[in-house]
């Protein structure tokens, strides 16, 4: 490996971390409402964060590269407030990201919630616990494989995306070249050692990514026996 490959592998895992921060941020309240709302818009939110696991990562990205262009909203708004357009920057990378691997931080979240069921709400409310208080004392304990598992799922997917990333990104190198744009890199131009390299690292990644979720499922169902 060169200086180039691991500056791609040094991007990814920045790009990874901070998403999947975002993403507990942003998914948590999406999840809980989503679990816990009897709206008739719960089908179609549900239905609208669930879109990027049907959607072509090309056609999101292509939607998302209008919309923070120079004509569509955002780049509109991002331009007036002197920020530059996002294409082809890395906060850019992380915005559109963010959108794409929302599913799989919220689905694994709203799972956990739903399982948590009324009694202990309840039992908090007895004893005159708010709302918040019931929330973190509470919810976020009984949620934790929840929030594990979407944590590592979100980080994991965010590392193999390719389709966004180069939309919205595009190649440019130690600012939105990520691993597997360098990889593709490498085969475009027949390196093919390089590319083992990169691609068993990434085989070696999500194995371990699985296996760590496989670990923790039988924890969860041991502890949530208890």
């Amino acid at each position: 490996m060169d200086s180039s490959d691991l500056g791609a592998i040094w991007l990814t895992l920045k790009l990874a971390s901070v998403v999947t921060l975002l993403l507990l941020v942003a998914g948590t309240p999406v999840a809980w409402w989503l679990a816990r709302t009897r709206s008739r818009l719960k089908g179609v939110v549900g239905a609208v964060v669930a879109l990027p696991l049907v959607l072509p990562p090309t056609v999101l990205g292509f939607y998302l590269l209008l919309a923070m262009g120079p004509h569509g909203p955002v780049g509109r708004l991002t331009e007036a407030l002197g920020l530059g357009l996002l294409p082809f920057t890395f906060p850019g990378l992380v915005i559109a990201s963010v959108f794409y691997s929302l599913p799989f931080m919220v689905q694994p979240l709203q799972n956990a919630f739903e399982a948590i069921g009324e009694r202990p709400l309840e039992v908090a409310a007895t004893l005159r616990a708010s709302p918040w208080d019931t929330f973190w004392s509470v919810v976020v304990p009984l949620a934790r494989p929840g929030f594990m598992s979407g944590a590592v799922l979100a980080f994991a997917h965010t590392v193999g995306e390719f389709g966004v990333v180069l939309m919205i990104g595009g190649n440019i190198p130690d600012e939105t070249r990520v691993v597997s744009v360098q990889i593709y890199d490498h085969v475009e131009a027949l390196e093919y050692a390089r590319s083992h390299w990169l691609a068993g690292c990434m085989v070696v990644f999500s194995f371990l990514v699985l296996l760590l979720l496989y670990t923790l499922k039988p924890q969860a169902a041991r502890g949530g026996a208890r």
